[in-house]
This record gives C-alpha cells, sequence and structure tokens, in this order.
C-alpha cells in the first residue's frame, strides 16, 4: 500500500524484508521533473519510496514482462525442473516471433543458460518462447502460472496474456506491480540477478550486431546492474533499473527506478539515471540497527528464561531527507506483559522511527529467538509475580 503524501512515502510490498508504515508528512526534497507517464523511486535498502507518479495507473506491460517470465524460469531451476545445461527445442511458434529476437530456429537445440541470456540481454522473443515452453509445457500453460505468480507476489494490478510482451488486449501492469516483481525478483533469486548485468551477449552463429544488452545504463553507471528495458509503440520506452552503491556506516545501499512511458530509448535511461542520482544524494540513509541485533531485551515471562531479545533478522535501515540524520531517534512499542511459549520469528513489538518530532516509519519488532513455556511451578510462580505486580 502506499500512502501519497507530499512528503516520505513508503511502499509496503508484499513480503518484504522490511517492511515499514508511514505515519506522518514530513518534508522532503521535490523530486525532478521526469518525463515520463508514471515514475517510482524506491529505496529498496530501507523500503521506501521516494518519489511516485501515477503508480495504480494500468499501463502497457511490453517486454517488462520478461521479469515475470525470468522469475518462473528461476524457480524452476531452484526446484530443480530444469538446468542450465539442458538444451530446449526451438518450436515453429518460438521461431516465428515477431519483435526482439535471438535469432535461433527449429534446427537447434538451446541451453537453458543461453536462452536466458537471449531473453534478458537480447529481449527475445524467441527466446522467451521457448523458455515459456521448456518450463510451462504451453505457452497457455505457462501464461496461466505467471498470471497465479502475479497474485501470490500480491501484484493486484497485473494481467498476463502472454511471457514476452507483445501488446495483447488486457496485457497491463502498474508501476507499483513492477516494484514488487523487482524487488522480489532481487531477494528471491540473487544467484541468478548476474544475467541482467551482462552488457553483450550473441549466440554463436546469431548476428553479432544483436548482441548489447538494451539497458545502456549499464554502460552508463557502474552502479547500476539491472534489471529490464521493454518498448512497444503502446507502452512507449520503458526501463526498470537498479543500482547499489557503498556507502560508510552503511554499506550497501539499493535504489530501484521505474520509468514508463517516455519517448525514447535515450530519454528511458536519462529519466532513470535522473531519479536513481537525485536518490542518492537528497536523501540519506540510517542504519539503525544491525542485522539480528536486539533492539531491546523484555522480560518474559512463564518461559525457560527470563528475557527475550527483539529485533529484526535484517538490518533495519530508515531513510530521511539529506542532513536530517542527526533528528532520527526510536522508540519501542509492545506488549506487556510477553508471555511464553513465543517462536522465533513471531512479532512481538513495533519500532517507532521519529524524525523530531514527527512519525516518519514503523518497522515490526520479532523475536530473535524462540522461548519455551516453563514448567508448572515456574509458570505458576510467575503467575504469582505478576498478580502481585
Amino acid at each position: 500500500m502506499i500512502r501519497t503524501l507530499p512528503a516520505l512515502r513508503v511502499l509496503a510490498l508484499a513480503a518484504a524484508a522490511l517492511p515499514t508504515v508511514l505515519l506522518a508528512q514530513v518534508a522532503t526534497p521535490q523530486p525532478p521533473e521526469v518525463a515520463a507517464r508514471n515514475y517510482l523511486l524506491v529505496d529498496v535498502t530501507a523500503g521506501q519510496v521516494l518519489a511516485a507518479k501515477d503508480i495504480d495507473a494500468p499501463v502497457e506491460q511490453a517486454s517488462l514482462t520478461k521479469l515475470m517470465t525470468g522469475y518462473l524460469v528461476f524457480d524452476a531451476l531452484r526446484a530443480k525442473k530444469i538446468t542450465l545445461e539442458q538444451k530446449l527445442p526451438v518450436s515453429e511458434r518460438a521461431w516465428k516471433m515477431p519483435g526482439s529476437r535471438m535469432f535461433i530456429d527449429p534446427k537447434m537445440q538451446i541451453p537453458v543458460d543461453d536462452l536466458l541470456k537471449g531473453m534478458i540481454v537480447q529481449s527475445g522473443n524467441d527466446a522467451t518462447v521457448a523458455l515459456a515452453e521448456g518450463v510451462g509445457g504451453t505457452v497457455e500453460n505457462f501464461v496461466r502460472l505467471m498470471n497465479e505468480q502475479a497474485k501470490a507476489l500480491g501484484m493486484t494490478g497485473t494481467s498476463y496474456k502472454n511471457p514476452e510482451g507483445l501488446t495483447e488486449p488486457g496485457h497491463t501492469t502498474t508501476a507499483k506491480d513492477l516494484a514488487i516483481l523487482a524487488r522480489r525478483l532481487m531477494q528471491d533469486f540473487p544467484e541468478y540477478m548476474h544475467y541482467y548485468a551482462t552488457k553483450h551477449y550473441a549466440y554463436p552463429g546469431t548476428p553479432k550486431s544483436n548482441g548489447n544488452n538494451r539497458n545502456t545504463l549499464l554502460f552508463r553507471d557502474p552502479t547500476v546492474d539491472g534489471l529490464k528495458t521493454g518498448h512497444t509503440a503502446a507502452a512507449g520506452y520503458c526501463l526498470v533499473a537498479t543500482s547499489k552503491r557503498e556507502f560508510p556506516q552503511l554499506g550497501q545501499r539499493r535504489l530501484l527506478s521505474i520509468v514508463l512511458g517516455t519517448a525514447s530509448e535515450n530519454a528511458r535511461a536519462n529519466e532513470s539515471q535522473k531519479l536513481l542520482n537525485w536518490g542518492y544524494t537528497a536523501f540519506d540513509a540510517v542504519k539503525l540497527f544491525d542485522a539480528g541485533q536486539p533492539v531491546a531485551t523484555p522480560d518474559i515471562w512463564k518461559g525457560k528464561q527470563s528475557q527475550l531479545k527483539i529485533g529484526r533478522a535484517e538490518p533495519i535501515v530508515v531513510t530521511v531527507p539529506s542532513g536530517s540524520a542527526g533528528k532520527v531517534s526510536t522508540q519501542v512499542v509492545r506488549q506487556e506483559p510477553l508471555l511464553a511459549p513465543i517462536a522465533q520469528g513471531q512479532q512481538v513489538g513495533t519500532l517507532k522511527v521519529m524524525l523530531g518530532e514527527q512519525s516518519v516509519a514503523e518497522v515490526p519488532l520479532v523475536a530473535l529467538e524462540g522461548v519455551e513455556q516453563a514448567g508448572l511451578l515456574g509458570r505458576a510462580w510467575d503467575a504469582i509475580r505478576l498478580w502481585i505486580k
């Protein structure tokens, strides 16, 4: 859900690593002018939206569709339904696909690894259909799997009609859904993200002139390592781009930009770069707690131990306007009393993050360890102590 405010906005993405919720307006830098129909800039590290325009409006997906195709192929690889070395046939349907191509034909048997490069680097519709048929049996069944996965990820504004992104009635998505998908793709399949950073690829025997990645930011900005371009006459020029940069006291900070409906290939790169640079300079990311670091150690009753460490398995990071990090403060809100048993990972409280006198975000706090229930005598003694308390 997105709270549309003239201030910091926080995107609660489905199954995000660190969900946060904005509570109040905080004066923030004005985003730059972006020449795009829709755009979205997300601080992935903090889970916060820094800038947005028409993120719930339905849009043509073009080859951004291939992000979901990749998600399902990676899932099949992890489940060992296919392997990277496995060779897949090229059907007549795949061979005859219009638009961007890898230039494969029915005489070939192509390894999955190469088909992934053909789909991601060259945006090949032929490679995409070959992968869809290899994973789903048929394109139609694969599209069914795409829609099921979109629903599971919480992409409520997305409908798939094909695996490659050619214009078709009802084949639409939203900038918000693309952010959900891109974040989950990076979060769920980090071992396959190198495909999206590949600058050059051409299958042996196919035109080398077709071998450059369409994402020109990979060649301009060494911190950019993905993700996918898209273009049709209806969609305009689109780009989902992600960048990671190192910062003192924080480590790696990742931003995600989604720019849809620009006028040219150069424009989508320029507008994406503008958003990314602005996000890194206009906002500071502040690490409040390290991964696994206890935020608090409250008393727990009727358990085999007397205290419980609470925090997050991931670092707790918040993004604030540049120069305002010194005004950040935190407050732990939790249920009282805490009673065993409590399972590891169970939510037991909330970390309220303040910027001056204003609430910025809320971060769920979980038990960093499990606490079993004490024996009968221990529970009875704690019951008496609680009654007296």
